[in-house]
């Protein structure tokens, strides 16, 4: 007789929970899930999902600028904040809806609440009526990240980014510390609703770890879209002043502003799980160190997602539920596979990148083509507006393979995932070369660059 209470325990129902619970719960397995929130983790509830849709009411600012080119006189066009957040939470209750439809129709019992691991195969739910510990076979975390904030004096002035979504009222001045992707589609997505937009950042290029021509081409681009982008400072103290709040950074200048968004990164929530008491090992930076199954230092206790801390991407997270439902309960022959992973940065413009940057492949390969192209979207003629597209292929000189594509621009993340499909096939550059391109539009250029740059 089986002595535990369910086959798979999961704590945490974000992405990467949900999709293994639910399929774990298809594949036949008794499955308990505890989450403290709402379902769906950051992506659904203050991160990729809302973070879009505000990207999208951002670009109408863009498009009403731009439609007077075309004949159109948009006069008069304001933005009723209230109204963005309140459709905007009302998507988003629905999609928590569809969470908990989807969970339970697979026969996964849910429990709200905090959960910590109480053993190797036991997890203890505090709830509203009290505490229960449930026994499991196996143990998934998927308790995914949080803000990491820098410990400055004036903190608690500052806001993460899960604070901006219901920010009230709107800031009329906005400063935005930080160069990921955070920080920077924030600065274009509150530059587009109407802010003034400062973003501060400690390096000397945004966006570390994209390739060098795509970090320099955005930080022009947002100055042209408005955005005060300021490199090489950081914030030293943040104060109350009679206008607001008064940034002193590191440069020796002092910044005003209405809100200030510290968006410094991200760390693995894993604090308070009762992991290392567990005998589960953890990084430095707090992140569960697992092999290549998933399996955390005490094998029935797995984890993934950002709470391992490798690709802190939603699909990546789904991926990976899906290896370990099938490592845990069918043949155990998927795996995943880290290289040519397709994201985006949904900036204005946006970014789109798959594959190596030319640094990386230079390091990897040696002798490298690379080509690349800038131009004036057909948009923007126009409009007569300031906004420009960067595309850049590299290709191994060895092999003629397309090893990085990487773009700037109107609709780059719909542009790069078709490309990325066609790198995971090995494809050439002759077979680039060799497809034709659909005219008039921006995509074509990845299959009509012919001449390498130089150097």
């Amino acid at each position: 007789m089986d002595s535990f209470d369910c086959d798979l325990f999961v704590i945490g129902g974000g992405s990467g929970g949900v999709r293994a619970a639910r399929m774990a719960a298809q594949r036949g397995a008794r499955v308990v899930l505890a989450e403290s929130g709402a379902l769906g983790g950051t992506c659904v509830n203050v991160g990729c999902i809302p973070k879009k849709l505000y990207s999208i009411a951002a670009h109408f600012h863009h498009d009403f600028a731009d439609a007077k080119g075309f004949g159109w006189d948009v006069a008069g066009a304001t933005l009723d904040w209230a109204r963005l957040k309140h459709n905007r939470a009302h998507e988003i209750r629905r999609l928590n809806g569809v969470y908990d439809h989807l969970l339970r129709t697979a026969g996964v019992e849910l429990l709200h609440g905090r959960a910590h691991v109480a053993g190797p195969n036991a997890v203890t739910i505090d709830m509203a009526g009290g505490s229960r510990t449930v026994t499991a076979r196996h143990v998934l975390v998927a308790t995914g990240g949080r803000p990491a904030l820098p410990d400055i004096p004036g903190r608690e002035h500052v806001l993460s980014s899960d604070d901006l979504f219901d920010l009230d009222p709107f800031p009329r001045r906005l400063l935005v510390v930080g160069g990921g992707y955070i920080a920077c589609e924030f600065a274009s997505i509150f530059q587009g609703l109407g802010a003034q937009v400062t973003l501060v950042h400690r390096g000397e290029a945004l966006l570390r770890g994209f390739d060098e021509d795509v970090r320099h081409f955005l930080a022009a681009q947002l100055r042209a879209h408005g955005v005060d982008v300021v490199l090489g400072a950081s914030p030293q103290a943040v104060t109350r002043s009679p206008d607001g709040l008064a940034v002193a950074l590191s440069d020796g200048t002092v910044r005003g502003a209405d809100a200030v968004l510290m968006a410094t990164g991200r760390v693995p929530n894993s604090a308070g799980l009762g992991l290392t008491e567990a005998g589960v090992r953890l990084r430095a930076d707090g992140a569960v160190e697992v092999d290549a199954h998933y399996h955390s230092s005490v094998p029935s206790i797995l984890a993934l997602g950002d709470v391992t801390a490798r690709l802190q991407l939603t699909p990546v997270a789904l991926a990976e539920a899906m290896v370990v439902v099938d490592q845990l309960f069918g043949a155990g022959q998927r795996s995943m596979d880290y290289e040519l992973v397709p994201t985006a940065v949904f900036t204005h413009p946006a970014i789109g990148t798959v594959g190596l940057t030319e640094a990386q492949a230079r390091a990897r390969f040696g002798p490298v083509r690379v080509f690349r192209t800038e131009f004036r979207p057909l948009r923007q003629t126009l409009a007569n507006g300031a906004e420009r597209t960067l595309m850049k292929l590299v290709v191994d000189a060895a092999s003629d393979r397309v090893v990085g594509l990487h773009m700037v621009g109107a609709e780059a993340g719909e542009i790069v995932q078709g490309f990325a499909v066609a790198m995971k096939a090995g494809a050439t550059k002759a077979q680039f070369d060799a497809t034709i391109g659909i005219h008039p539009t921006a995509a074509e250029e990845f299959v009509t660059m012919r001449e390498p740059v130089a150097g």
